[in-house]
């Protein structure tokens, strides 16, 4: 009927109001509306950002990094430290100074600021040019690396050995303990050279960090049973200097052949030296049973030099000696 358009499903037009209102839920916003939605979304990614960038900036790494900064000599083991979030071997040098403070920040920063001072009034990366005397040192401590084969960069084994039965005056080798020190650096330093850390791709965490050394200490033939004054200096010293400035580098230390004397040196080294560390301490009296602390890992059971059970050639033949006149 007339007059019932609702009946015959016709409705009337749409007022303008209706239509304004209709049109503008289907049609884009103008361009003013869409900047501000825009500009809206962008606030929010610029803060989510800066939140990102201050949560970074506040972790225990780039603190430490910031007190790097203020320091004027940076370089720690051969790598001048750089920002830690880009790269990965200062990340993985400031991490191992958490690590050895059982990630203590204020500790961390302690010793990392007395690390790059002691560096940079020693350079320690200079004492690895440096000749030392033979009649001193000649024989005494050897670096090897051994990789096994396809392995991974970061899978090197590297060893430090430190021959104290070839020393044949006491007062000559431990006398001058500058010299010593000297001496035991640079070997120290050259083993570090030797984990690469410079060319490290992936970074370390509290439980995972495979650039770590192992040392030997090799006591065969030794005659000072009773520790003279100038062997009690030089250990003092040695374990004071390695333990403040080459934190968390030791894998496991191997105190082989052992004499008497190890009394004293253990009790030295309990007074300086975290008791996590000491756990990796093993006394051996028979140094041919080393091999058998490795087994196959990585190939070292046929590459450890014949003396110590390996199938390798002589340590004085195969392991690299700090330069010698």
């Amino acid at each position: 009927m007339p007059g019932n358009e609702a009946e015959h499903g016709t409705t009337a037009a749409p007022d303008n109001t209706t239509l304004s209102a209709e049109v503008s839920s289907v049609v884009p916003e103008s361009s003013a509306t869409a900047d501000k939605a825009s500009e809206k979304i962008e606030t929010t990614d610029a803060k989510e950002k800066v939140k990102e960038g201050q949560k970074e900036a506040d972790s225990p790494i780039q603190a430490l990094w910031a007190d790097v900064q203020a320091q004027q000599y940076k370089e720690v083991w051969g790598v001048t430290l750089a920002d830690p979030s880009t790269h990965v071997s200062s990340q993985i040098i400031l991490q191992k100074y958490l690590n050895a403070n059982d990630q203590d920040l204020a500790k961390a920063k302690v010793q990392l600021t007395s690390t790059l001072e002691w560096r940079a009034k020693n350079k320690p990366s200079d004492l690895t040019k440096k000749k030392y005397s033979s009649d001193k040192f000649a024989g005494l401590g050897y670096i090897t690396s051994y990789s096994a084969e396809g392995a991974a960069p970061d899978s090197k084994a590297v060893f430090t050995w430190n021959i104290y039965g070839g020393v044949k005056d006491i007062q000559k080798s431990f006398g001058d303990l500058d010299a010593f020190i000297d001496w035991r650096v640079a070997l120290m330093e050259m083993a570090m050279q030797e984990l690469n850390l410079s060319s490290a791709t992936e970074p370390i965490t509290a439980d995972n960090d495979p650039y770590k050394i192992y040392q030997v200490h090799d006591y065969k033939g030794v005659s000072f049973l009773r520790s003279p004054p100038a062997v009690r200096n030089a250990a003092k010293k040695t374990v004071e200097v390695l333990s403040m400035a080459y934190p968390e580098t030791l894998k496991e230390k191997f105190f082989i052949n052992v004499p008497a004397i190890m009394g004293f040196m253990y009790g030295v080294m309990k007074l300086f030296v975290a008791p996590k560390t000491i756990k990796k301490f093993h006394p051996m009296s028979n140094g041919a049973l080393l091999v058998h602390e490795f087994g196959d890992t990585a190939g070292l059971g046929g590459q450890l030099p014949k003396e110590y059970g390996g199938r390798g050639d002589e340590l004085s033949t195969v392991g690299k000696q700090p330069l010698l006149e």
